[in-house]
């Protein structure tokens, strides 16, 4: 094979191999300029807001503190005396954060055994997914971010448990995702995508 059709092959290998862009957006502060850099983000949000009747600004606040928008996040490891690795935290992964067993609880119950938590339109979906639930089961309306929050993070039973009220940090962080969505949607509101 000659020398240029070996770098053409490579050239094509490396353009079409490994997955996507699993970077952070440059701006996770502003929910209009992260929807102008990358808009097929803001089309599964709204893919996702028509399907489940979920706002998009509560999806991008949960998802913003789930991952910042990395396709490929992870919980980081566990250590043993500080230094041998013993797994990681979870098996939460991908956009929504979502674990081994609620993503295959949502992929049954919705058919797509083919999706993937880093795929953003898959990660969209199962958010709409998990908070129209949220709505079944604990009866929190959709647009209330910080108990939808509290549940995604807890779980339904957790929720109801209350098992929150004893995790300062977590009411602090539930209080956030809310700032964030209200931030989010003034922005939204602003630059006319909402």
């Amino acid at each position: 094979m000659s020398r240029f059709l070996r770098v053409c092959l490579l050239v094509f290998l490396a353009g079409c191999g490994g997955g996507g862009n699993y970077s952070a957006p440059r701006n996770l502060d502003n929910a209009c300029e992260l929807a102008r850099e990358r808009p097929e983000y803001f089309r599964a949000l709204e893919r996702a807001e028509r399907r489940w009747d979920v706002p998009v600004p509560v999806m991008m606040a949960m998802i913003y503190q789930e991952s910042k928008f990395v396709g490929d996040a992870r919980t980081p490891f566990r250590y043993s005396l500080g230094v041998i690795p013993m797994g990681r935290q979870s098996s939460a992964y991908g956009y929504s954060q979502a674990l081994d067993g609620t993503w295959d609880e949502y992929r049954d119950d919705t058919g797509k055994r083919r999706a993937r938590r880093d795929d953003i339109d898959d990660a969209t979906d199962f958010m709409g997914w998990y908070m129209t639930r949220t709505v079944e089961k604990n009866g929190i309306a959709k647009s209330d971010a910080r108990n939808q929050y509290l549940a995604y993070h807890e779980g339904h039973t957790g929720f109801r448990r209350g098992s929150y009220n004893s995790k300062a940090w977590l009411l602090r962080v539930s209080a956030e995702v809310a700032a964030r969505a209200d931030l989010y949607q003034a922005q939204l509101i602003g630059c006319g995508r909402s």
